[in-house]
């Protein structure tokens, strides 16, 4: 089977024959670094994802590298200080600075992200049919709006929410709804959005504030892949345990969290209710783990979380990662369907 099919009977729970998909993350610390080594994971596996070339009409406008040292400018206005190369800065002086959200009209809402060409898209979705494509956007809701305000602003914001917090927050919803929606119109297989909610130990508000104004928005995100025939993934890090059942509820078809934070026991009870799209420690295992440590790893996820699916093979290959041990990662994903799979490489 090709990897399009294969990727979806894994998120289907009918991959009886095929091996675990693949999928490798790498940042552009791993490119610099590692160039051989990503040349030998490129000839030695299949990666199963893919997306489409995408065209715009128009862009909005950014300043600077994301990945270089110094500063950049996002879609959005938000001004990025880095300090090492190969990773993405952060934010130091918020663009809404006013407790009432005065300053809410010098965020440019990227609408320039609309103008790209569906059929267009949709003709390099034709000649990549083999692979599963993923659309090229990723609503990150709560992330932006901590660029925006700062992250201490924002959680009391919250608590107490300015109208102005409000009016925007509604305009920014509406703004990914029609993103996505575009994409769903698309030959894509699936849309996906992210937000990092995990602390090392729990989320990063209360559950009750997450239902209250995140919930609804990932509902409209999921529903709208649903409702023209998509699958939708999303990616958060930290320890994510108490919005799980909350996003298996929600009918997420894939999720890619830190399970190692988690603990992968107190996964268990989820089996069979959602793909867990990847990962492996890149706390501990990928930069210092021993090649026995990394095989035990993979074999308890497997263990734990295989239901005929329900398991991608993903990692990052990012700063401070043992080339070696991202290697070995994708060796032992082999093994683990050693005999099963219709397609070992």
């Amino acid at each position: 089977m090709d990897s399009r099919e294969l990727v979806l009977r894994t998120l289907e729970f009918r991959n009886a024959s095929g091996r675990v998909p693949r999928q490798l993350w790498t940042l552009p610390w791993a490119c610099e670094k590692y160039p051989q080594t990503l040349e030998k994971l490129a000839r030695d596996f299949v990666w199963d994802f893919d997306g489409p070339v995408v065209r715009y009409a128009r862009l909005p406008r950014t300043q600077g590298d994301p990945y270089a040292i110094g500063e950049y400018v996002d879609e959005w206005g938000c001004t990025f200080t880095n300090v090492h190369g190969g990773v993405i800065g952060e934010v130091k002086a918020p663009l809404v600075g006013a407790d009432d959200w005065s300053g809410a009209n010098r965020v440019h809402i990227p609408e320039e992200w609309l103008s790209f060409d569906v059929a267009q898209v949709n003709a390099s979705c034709r000649e990549k049919r083999e692979k599963f494509l993923m659309a090229g956007c990723c609503p990150r809701p709560f992330e932006q709006l901590q660029f925006i305000r700062g992250t201490v602003n924002l959680y009391m914001d919250l608590l107490d929410p300015p109208p102005r917090m409000l009016a925007f927050l509604e305009k920014m919803h509406d703004f990914y709804c029609r993103l996505l929606r575009k994409w769903a119109q698309t030959e894509v297989d699936a849309l996906n959005f992210m937000d990092d909610w995990g602390s090392q130990n729990d989320l990063l508000i209360s559950p009750a504030l997450w239902d209250r104004y995140f919930r609804p928005m990932y509902r409209d995100y999921i529903d709208i892949a649903h409702a023209h025939g998509k699958k939708i993934f999303m990616h958060s890090d930290g320890n994510t345990l108490r919005i799980l059942p909350r996003l298996i509820d929600l009918g997420l078809d894939a999720f890619n969290t830190q399970i190692f934070c988690i603990g992968i026991d107190k996964l268990a009870p989820f089996k069979g209710k959602i793909t867990f799209w990847g990962e492996i420690d890149r706390q501990h295992l990928i930069p210092s783990g021993t090649p026995r440590e990394i095989d035990a790893a993979i074999q308890g996820v497997y263990d734990t979380l295989w239901q005929d699916g329900g398991l991608i093979a993903q990692c990052e290959f990012g700063a401070g990662a043992n080339p070696d041990n991202v290697y070995r990662i994708y060796q032992k994903w082999r093994e683990v369907r050693a005999g099963k799979a219709e397609d070992s490489r």
